[in-house]
């Protein structure tokens, strides 16, 4: 199968998950929105419907301008209250719906509408679904003068942490994406990275996993994928990439080179 048809198909399930997700929106609901090529079909479907909603809580500012484009009301957090329904995407699944996300670099305000929607839908297409969580790195973001302790915290926790150089959040923080991390524990992973002092959130979404998931149109609640086939957890070869993390003073982090593959680049 060539590149192009998998794109397609990759594409096609992606379109139909966020059409299978509109099943779950009820009139009068004010919906809590995720960030990410998934979620774009789904702010797309909302649109046909946006006279039955009240609003959009938006979890970054590319959601929120497309939702506006659309026509759809965005509210803030602040006014609504608890939300009844989260419409995300993740980067990985196991089978437990617990995720990894941040590959767009909204993860902490998607924690946080997470963390107020009484039902969280995840959208992903079939080669998101993983046994174990950690072959996608994990993105954490950082208050950027923290960024080279935060780093030497990570390596002592067994991981290669990456500079996204560059990116900054619409929270003013960086990201270090984490290679190389065994998650045999999401949630208490997730616990480690919060405790360390820096870190303003992590791309675990292990203590608020999805309620539901939804695969290319097919929906499986709570801790279990049913009839989902489960890609393997071997490493990929990965982009070799370069974790300049070096600080000051005799503490400082020598520079991190992250040479996660052979061939390519990210």
């Amino acid at each position: 199968m060539s590149n192009d048809t998998l794109n397609t198909d990759k594409e096609g399930e992606k379109r139909r998950s966020a059409e299978a997700a509109i099943d779950h929106v009820e009139d009068g609901m004010i919906i809590g929105v995720g960030t990410g090529s998934t979620v774009a079909y789904f702010i797309e479907a909302l649109g046909r419907i946006q006279s039955r909603i009240e609003g959009a809580v938006s979890s970054s500012e590319q959601s929120t301008a497309k939702l506006k484009a659309l026509g759809i009301p965005v509210l803030d957090l602040n006014h609504t209250g608890d939300l009844a329904l989260y419409i995300d995407g993740a980067d990985e699944c196991d089978p437990h719906n617990r995720l990894i996300k941040g590959g767009g670099a909204a993860l902490t305000r998607e924690k946080i509408i997470a963390a107020a929607s009484k039902k969280f839908v995840c959208l992903i297409d079939a080669t998101k679904q993983v046994n174990l969580l950690g072959k996608f790195p994990l993105p954490v973001e950082v208050i950027p003068m923290a960024r080279s302790y935060v780093a030497r915290q990570i390596v002592k926790l067994g991981g290669q942490p990456v500079w996204r150089d560059g990116v900054v959040t619409d929270n003013g923080g960086i990201i270090l994406d984490v290679y190389n991390l065994t998650i045999i524990d999401p949630v208490q992973l997730e616990n480690d990275l919060n405790q360390i002092t820096g870190v303003i959130a992590n791309g675990l979404f292990a203590k608020r996993a999805a309620d539901i998931v939804i695969v290319g149109g097919n929906p499986t609640v709570g801790a279990t994928h049913g009839s989902r086939c489960f890609v393997g957890t071997g490493r990929d070869a990965l982009s070799a990439r370069v974790a300049m993390l070096v600080g000051t003073g005799r503490d400082a982090l020598s520079a991190r080179v992250a040479m996660l593959c052979r061939h390519g680049s990210r």
